[in-house]
């Protein structure tokens, strides 16, 4: 697979890589371990060599799932990880607190490296902006990490221009990490000219919008109980029936191309900018070879201007995130 650097950090990572939150978290019960174990290590024989995992992403399966999956390939893959949540002091199940003071970092940075069984992390995100912590001590935490060889690279999480720029200050930040697709085309606004402007590399998350953008999902998709998207204004069947213009858009695309609804939708991301790397989730060995199929399919400027004339006149329907999530995101 090509590969693609984040920005000038000198970090140099697979063009695709793999979100792994869903493997434990999020979209209904835990899939297979042993299942999970040979997913992710059949992508590293595929040529992907970036992993995307959290702390909270459980919590703890995650990183435990990945720190066992990996270790045979120690120095030849980049697993990313995340601090800044907590448990509820009422509901220790429940991790929706926010915590970057410079200690919690510190723990959780040592929890992490034991999880994963590596001696570094590779790149570390603040998963949400902590409000109540001035982000200059966070970068300085985890500044002090990366002195300390704990750490190689810092990153953020759903960050807001000005906190990306106070926090580069301090520490230089390798990659942010926001959501970006075709459903969602915010970070074009400002985020992507800060970074652009700063050296920072990209790392969509949902880049198939939470599986909407594989054309498998319409109005009548029901979920399991304990998915994420049955509480996402988007995922409403109103607003699913609603969007699927969007969704015919890339169909229309893809079958003149020889390519699914999905690979169109990474190939667009992949297009915009060369410091861009999207990690799409999947637990389906099927599907991973699919996305990895994206990295070698080539949009030409006239699909671009088709794709974009297109979307432009598309208005997709519903919240991104319940209302309590979205006031976490771009501060």
């Amino acid at each position: 697979m090509q590969t693609r650097k984040l920005g000038n950090s000198g970090l140099e990572v697979s063009a695709v890589g793999l979100g792994c939150m869903g493997m434990s978290f999020g979209y209904g019960p835990p899939a297979d371990r042993r299942e999970m174990i040979a997913l992710m290590r059949t992508a590293v024989e595929r040529g992907v060599t970036f992993f995307d995992t959290a702390e909270v992403y459980g919590p703890f399966a995650n990183e435990e799932l990945g720190g066992e999956a990996l270790a045979p390939f120690r120095g030849r893959v980049t697993i990313a990880t995340k601090f800044g949540f907590a448990p509820d002091a009422v509901d220790a199940s429940k991790w929706s607190r926010l915590d970057s003071r410079p200690v919690h970092i510190e723990e959780v940075a040592e929890r992490s490296l034991a999880r994963l069984k590596v001696d570094t992390i590779e790149l570390l995100y603040q998963h949400r902006v902590d409000p109540n912590v001035p982000i200059e001590d966070v970068a300085g935490a985890v500044k002090e990490l990366i002195q300390q060889g704990k750490v190689k690279h810092f990153g953020l999480s759903e960050a807001g221009a000005q906190t990306i720029r106070r926090a580069h200050a301090v520490q230089p930040v390798a990659a942010v990490q926001s959501e970006y697709s075709l459903w969602w085309r915010r970070p074009e606004e400002d985020l992507l000219p800060t970074l652009e402007e700063l050296g920072i590399g990209f790392v969509p998350f949902s880049p198939l919008g939470r599986g909407f953008l594989t054309g498998k999902i319409d109005e009548d998709t029901q979920f399991d109980s304990a998915d994420f998207r049955n509480v996402v204004p988007r995922f409403s069947p109103e607003a699913r029936k609603a969007n699927q213009s969007l969704v015919e858009l890339l169909g229309k695309i893809a079958t003149r191309k020889n390519a699914t609804t999905a690979q169109i939708a990474l190939a667009w991301l992949l297009a915009q900018k060369p410091w861009i790397v999207p990690i799409p989730g999947t637990t389906k060995a099927h599907r991973l070879e699919e996305n990895i199929g994206a990295a070698a399919l080539e949009l030409t400027d006239d699909d671009l201007r088709e794709i974009e004339s297109a979307a432009s006149k598309i208005t997709v329907q519903g919240a991104r995130y319940p209302e309590h999530l979205e006031r976490m995101t771009g501060r």
